[in-house]
Order: structure tokens, then sequence, then C-alpha cells
């Protein structure tokens, strides 16, 4: 094996399992797999043995889960770990995301089975996931998210009710449900701005991060749905397998859902959000592009900030994945580049800017 190769230590409780992993890790070529293990005791002993480059973990299994042994392997010997999760449970789905929450880089569905109809999507994903495990900074991952969120008031939170007249559009692929959660719950009432939100991720996830972040943040946050009038002071999260627009003007703008093609291998995708965002708000729209692989956002934030807006991107020591940021930062430019930690006082910072040039 040439020792450009990647090596891998595939984790997971069924032998069955570990052989189509394995098969499907060493299927381009680029990664080996040096060898495996049936669950989270074993798993330690062989990433301190082996020292792979990135480990695959499967969340359910005996003696120590798969979300057990992360939180040992981030602690004792950090290094990317890409999730392995069965399809299907509300309860699996939180596990995925705690475990992206404690460092976990990204994860992908197992695949239903060895003939199974999804084995060749289940295949790419997983060589996409190893990628972006390889792009990874391990600075990012290892820096714990700020503890200083606010806690949400008891008593009913304010209903969204005033039509937005600025927005704020967010985009956000590998790393970012850890990095929304840093920047969603410290944002208020005084925002006084609409808040949309493309997160790459299949739909029953961004159902599961939706109610995870409504839980921790003072603004309400759930699943757009296509229709549906765009309020201040409230959140919106582009569901999985939809691409999310705007539509109408400033003061009427409501959200927009469809199916279309791809763009850039993902739906829902930011670029489609953030061009329809400058058509209808113009200057009064910021564009956030936030860590990820690839270059989505890129070309909305040229837009957004064509048309009067403004745009923000995230600096590169706490992405954990650079590329979108930096490919933001090449096409389009910035009005600010800020760490994770210093996000929502620069959103707050600019909302407030905008109001002030609309008279609000």
């Amino acid at each position: 094996m040439s020792d450009q190769l990647s090596t891998v230590l595939v984790v997971d409780d069924s032998a069955f399992m570990r052989k189509l992993i394995s098969e499907m890790v060493e299927s381009n070529g680029e990664y080996q797999v040096v060898g495996t293990a049936t669950d989270g005791v074993d798993a330690l002993g062989q990433v301190r043995a082996l020292e792979p480059d990135i480990v695959t973990l499967d969340i359910e299994m005996p003696r120590l889960n798969g979300l057990q042994a992360l939180e040992q392997i981030m602690m004792e010997m950090p290094r990317p770990v890409v999730m392995l999760s069965a399809a299907g449970s509300e309860h699996g789905n939180e596990m995925t995301l705690r475990a992206l929450d404690r460092g976990a880089i990204e994860f992908v569905r197992k695949p239903s089975g060895p003939i199974s109809i999804d084995l060749l999507a289940v295949r790419e994903e997983l060589i996409a996931a190893l990628n972006a495990a390889r792009a990874v900074n391990m600075t990012g991952v290892r820096t714990p998210p700020d503890a200083a969120a606010p806690v949400v008031p008891e008593e009913p939170r304010t209903k969204a009710i005033a039509s937005a007249l600025i927005v704020v559009a967010i985009a956000a692929s590998t790393g970012g449900p850890r990095t929304l959660g840093e920047i969603i719950p410290r944002l208020t009432e005084s925002l006084e701005a609409a808040v949309v939100i493309v997160q790459h991720m299949p739909g029953e996830f961004t159902r599961t991060l939706s109610h995870r972040l409504d839980a921790m943040s003072a603004l309400p946050v759930k699943e757009a749905e296509d229709g549906e009038p765009l309020r201040e002071n409230a959140v919106y999260l582009a569901p999985g397998g939809f691409h999310m627009r705007v539509g109408g003007g400033a003061g009427d703008a409501v959200i927009r859902l469809d199916t279309g093609p791809t763009v850039w291998g993902v739906r829902p995708a930011a670029d489609p959000l953030f061009i329809s965002v400058s058509e209808v708000f113009g200057a009064s729209a910021i564009g956030v592009v936030l860590t990820g692989m690839g270059r989505d956002g890129a070309e909305g934030l040229r837009c957004i900030r064509g048309a009067g807006g403004l745009g923000v991107v995230q600096d590169r020591d706490s992405s954990i994945i650079y590329g979108m940021p930096q490919a933001a930062l090449a096409h389009a430019g910035a009005d600010r580049v800020a760490a994770a930690q210093e996000m929502p006082r620069v959103i707050r910072e600019l909302c407030r800017t905008k109001r002030r040039a609309i008279g609000g």
C-alpha cells in the first residue's frame, strides 16, 4: 500500500457491517483499513495500538456505545471521527447530533442491507465524509463549544408577528450543527431580523436539529414550510431534501421550498437561498458563510454584497472545515471575518447597522 493512503479504523458490532464498510472505505483507493473493532472498548484499544488517521464509529454498540467511545477518543487521542448511524429513530438522530456536538466530523447512514438499493449512495456519502475528515482542522474540533448560551425563560416566548425587513441568511455544512449551536442561542429579540439557514443534512436530521436549536434558543426555531411568511425574530431551517428560497418583497416576504436539481451536489443548497435573499432584500440582507466542504454560498454571498448587503465569513481557526468560508472570501470578499464565538455579536451589530440604514 502507498504511504499516501490515509489509514482508517472501522468500528461496528456487526461482522457483516464491518466487512461492508471496510470494502466501501477502500473502494476508491485512497484509504486503507488498518483494523476493525467490535465495540467501544475494543475501539479504544485499537486506536491506541494502531493510531489510525480516521475512525468510523457505529453509534449503537454493547459495552461502550459510540457516543461514549467518541468522548474518550476526543479527550485522550483526538483525531477525525465519522459516525455511522442506522436508519430511522428520533433517538438515533438525537444521538448522532450529540456526537457532532462532541467532536465527530460527519455522519453517514449505514446501508440497509448487502444488496440494498442505497448501497451506491451510502458509499459516495462515506467517501465524501472521509474526504472531509482528511481535510479537518482539529484545532477547531478540539476547541469546546462556548457554554455561555442564554437560558431560555420558562414563560412562553413572544410570538414572531412583525414582517421581516432585514434577513440574515446562514450557510453551513460539515461542522455546522455544532457551530449553529454556538450562534443561534445567543441571538435575542433585539435582533429584529429574520434568520434563514441552510445546513447540508438529510431531512429527518434537519427536523431533529431544529428541535434542538429551538430548545436552546430565545428565538423560536423551526423547519421552514412552503408559503409561510418571513417574520422578524424567528429562525427558519431549510428542510433536508428541499431548496429554500424567499419570494415577495421586504416586509411581505414568504418562504418557497422546491425539489429542483441539486446545486453543488446538495439539496438544500445555500446559493439558491442567498441569491433569492439578495433579490428580495437587497441592501437589507446579511449573508453568513460558516464551516463546510466545497464552495456552496460563495456565489450567493457575492450577490448579497453586490446588492448592497453585508457578508460575514467564519475564520480559519474556528472552522472545522475551512472550504466554504475560504471560497466565499476569495470569490465574494467579506465585511467581517469572525470566529464562531464572535458571530452572535457580529450578527447583532450588523443588524443594528441595517436598522439604522432603513430608519428603524
